[in-house]
């Protein structure tokens, strides 16, 4: 780019012609842009934040305004003014039954919701303190095609070349959100069983098959599929995924996954062997990322996320899918006995 003068006047740009875009650009439009815009500068408050990530964990994904005056310690009208906010930019909306206006988050926003609390938020708190990079392996391709010959041998019944992609491919799933590479192999090696065993299904194997997806699995699809291996034991072979894997589970969600049994658990990424080995599959908050198989149960369970909540709410959240775990296992399992657990 150079700059030429006319005549004593304003500097004129000429653009270098060996300097312009080379290839179409996909950048959001304009009118899509000051759209989302508008949105993020609503959502651009701590108090808001707060606000809608107590309605996103409230047990049954609504709040009034008392409940979040109590959470804020603010006035009423000061809580009433952000909700307005937020329900101006579509974000929220509201039903009033008798005295009291309830608010919950827009069905179209509830996806977007859980990606913004399950997520970013966390990984922005991260980044403040910390800035994580991934080492890869240095032989990577050599370490991997020794796993998979190991793998070959404890499945015969999958091909050596669908053992090595398969490998390969969780790999690469597993570090596009890994924080640092000292387990990934270990993690790589877990991650391929399990899709191997997905992939082999014995037609004799009667046990049903439970799959758990949330966006991160770092919370509740983590948390329903200890409860489900805590009451079920191996009678029931269960998994748990994520739309949009995490780094790593949440830190308040560890010591409930431990009291469970559960050690050393890791977000894994939503595969298709899984859909297809499931009998059941049940959603939190993730929208429609699964893909629908025929004589497949689906379920959607509007639980709270864990992401950010409280100890308390934490807790909470547990109990809930306790519940719903019970009640999913008595219909599995009428044989089940739940009383003794």
């Amino acid at each position: 780019m150079t700059t030429e003068t006319n005549r004593g006047a304003l500097p004129l740009t000429v653009q270098d012609p060996g300097c312009g875009p080379r290839v179409e650009s996909h950048a959001i439009g304009t009118d899509a842009a000051a759209t989302v815009a508008t949105t993020l500068k609503a959502l651009a408050d701590p108090l808001r934040l707060r606000m809608l990530s107590f309605i996103a964990t409230a047990r049954d994904g609504e709040a009034c305004v008392c409940d979040l005056a109590d959470l804020t310690d603010v006035s009423q009208p000061t809580v009433s003014h952000h909700l307005k906010v937020l329900r101006d930019v579509g974000v929220l909306t509201s039903e009033r039954r008798g005295t009291w206006v309830w608010y919950s988050i827009t069905p179209g926003y509830q996806a977007a919701t859980s990606t913004l609390l399950e997520s970013f938020a966390p990984a922005a708190v991260h980044a403040l303190g910390e800035h994580p990079h991934l080492t890869v392996l240095e032989d990577a391709d050599a370490a991997l095609e020794h796993l998979a010959a190991e793998l070959t041998a404890t499945h015969p019944g999958v091909g050596a070349d669908v053992v090595l992609r398969t490998v390969r491919e969780s790999y690469t799933a597993l570090a596009r959100s890994a924080k640092v590479s000292a387990h990934l192999l270990a993690l790589t090696d877990r991650f391929a069983r399990q899709r191997l065993a997905d992939l082999a299904r014995l037609p004799q194997d009667a046990r049903p098959q439970v799959l758990f997806v949330c966006v991160a699995n770092a919370g509740r699809s983590q948390l329903a599929a200890a409860l489900v291996r805590h009451y079920a034991g191996d009678r029931v072979v269960v998994r748990s995924a994520g739309s949009t894997p995490a780094a790593d589970v949440h830190p308040a969600v560890r010591p409930e996954l431990a009291a469970l049994g559960t050690t050393d658990p890791f977000p894994k990424p939503l595969t298709d062997d899984a859909v297809r080995a499931a009998d059941v599959v049940v959603t939190m908050g993730c929208g429609d990322v699964c893909p629908v198989l025929p004589g497949t149960r689906y379920e959607d369970w509007l639980v709270g996320d864990p992401a950010l909540a409280s100890p308390a709410g934490v807790a909470a959240i547990r109990d809930e899918l306790d519940t719903r775990v019970r009640a999913l296992l008595a219909d599995l399992l009428p044989d089940l006995d739940l009383t003794t657990r």
